[in-house]
This record gives C-alpha cells, structure tokens and sequence, in this order.
C-alpha cells in the first residue's frame, strides 16, 4: 500500500528547510500530502514550577516569552513550508498541549521526517524525536544530506520483531528503490534466522533484493554501516531498540551507533 500523508515536524529554526524538503522528496514521490506541522514551545511546560495560582513578574515574563517564540516560530516554520514549493501541502501550528497534538498528527500520518539535528538528541525537536520513535512507534525516517527516493536500500536484518516491523513498514519506500539489499550478521546475532525468508517476504510484495552476509562476531552495527557505505546506499532500514524512558539512554547500543553516523540516511521502526 503506498503512502498517503507525509509528516514533517517543524519548530521554526534553521533546520526546518533541511526537514520540509526532504519530506516533500518523498512526498512527490508518492504523489500524496506532505503535513507541515509547526510544535512551538509549550506554555504549559511552565506550569510545575509557576505554582498553583501564583503569576509573579519572572514567570509572566517567561509566559510573554515563550508567546512570542510560539509566534516567531510558526512565521518561519510557513516560510520553510512555502519555500519548498511542493503544492499539495498542509500546514498547522499546534496548540497546547503541543506533544498530545503533534503524537496525534504522528499517529495520522504514513511516515514522520526529521533531519540529524533531532536524531542526534541536539535541538527543540530533540525528545519529540525520541516520543515518536519509542514511545509512538511510528515509521520515522532520518533524512540526511543527500537523501532521495529511488537509490539504493540496505536493510539491516536479524530476525527480530523490531528489524521485522522496519521491513514491513518500509515496503513502500522499498520498492522504489533502484537497489535493495538485506545485510545480516548471522554469526553475531542472538538468534537463528534466514535472510532467504525476508527476502521471499519482499518479493511477495514486488520488491526485489540481494542477500549480502557480514561476518564476524561481537557489535555487528559498525560492521552492518561499512557494508551500507561499500554499497553506496543512501537508506538504512533498520530496527530501532529502545530502553525504559527512566535509564539514561533511550536507544539500545546499535540504535544509537546508527544515528551517530553521518550516514546513510535512516528509515527507523520500534
């Protein structure tokens, strides 16, 4: 089933070109909406330390303040939608609750697009990046510099629910691509599978891919990025692992190895 609505999270700042056109590469792609939504910053986040019925001068101050980057920040976040040039547009700025209203855009839409910045925790769309991934489980793709529909797909494979759900998620967006190949790390994983299986899986559904097998043991998510750099693909799919929100780190080891790459681009699913 190809893909509908096309979501690209904005928050008003230098990023939010990078974002809205790579979003609507994909978009036109599928010939479908690309949602612009602009999450500005919360009023309500204030509320915990403003105390109940008590509005001094520092916190209406702060109030006004954080009003006026909410207004800023949709003018330029419009601008960014507009400048893209894609015609079958939306856009929107939420109102508070802005995480309710954007995870409610997110689970609307056919995939969520962020750029590095928020991937690599950096920025006001950082955590957003992380609900919507962990928490909202939906399809996200990191676009990075140089990302486009229709080069070459790496899948990075395991046999796990988590690697499973990325696979079936990004059949769209495979089978546009002029190259698809599965890299395993048989040796290296925790359980037995077989690539062959994923394969036939895709080739049901009209996506063509070669089976590429890493060797070695240990950390197979370095291993699995030199293979997807010698095949010069622009996409990794892959599983993304997650951790209790009260740990330190969100992301399991390989999740986090990905996104602090500089490449290729990620197509993620909790």
């Amino acid at each position: 089933m190809d893909w509908a609505r096309i979501m690209a999270p904005l928050s008003g700042g230098e990023s939010d070109r990078r974002v809205v056109a790579a979003a609507a590469g994909v978009a036109a792609a599928f010939e479908c909406e690309l949602a612009c939504v602009h999450a500005p910053p919360d009023v309500a986040d204030l509320v915990p330390w403003m105390g109940d019925g008590f509005m001094g001068g520092v916190q209406a101050s702060a109030v006004d303040s954080i009003r006026q980057a909410a207004a800023d920040g949709a003018k330029a976040a419009f601008a960014a939608a507009e400048a893209c040039g894609y015609a079958h547009r939306s856009f929107r700025t939420l109102k508070s609750p802005v995480w309710a209203a954007l995870a409610l855009q997110g689970r609307l839409s056919d995939l969520i697009v962020f750029d590095d910045t928020a991937a690599k925790g950096k920025g006001p769309l950082a955590e957003s990046f992380q609900q919507i991934v962990a928490d909202e489980q939906r399809p996200t793709l990191v676009a990075r510099p140089g990302f486009k529909v229709g080069g070459i797909a790496a899948i990075a494979w395991d046999g796990g629910k988590e690697a499973s759900r990325a696979a079936r998620t990004a059949v769209p967006l495979l089978a546009k691509a002029a190259k698809a190949v599965i890299l395993s790390a048989p040796v290296a994983a925790s359980r037995q599978f077989d690539p062959a299986e994923l394969q036939a899986y895709l080739a049901g559904r009209g996506v063509a891919v070669e089976i590429q097998t890493i060797s070695g043991t240990g950390d197979a998510a370095p291993r699995l990025l030199a293979a997807a750099a010698a095949l010069g693909a622009d996409l990794l799919v892959a599983g993304a692992f997650g951790h209790p929100r009260l740990q330190e780190f969100i992301f399991g080891g390989a999740t986090r190895t990905f996104l602090a790459a500089e490449s290729p681009s990620l197509f993620l699913s909790h």
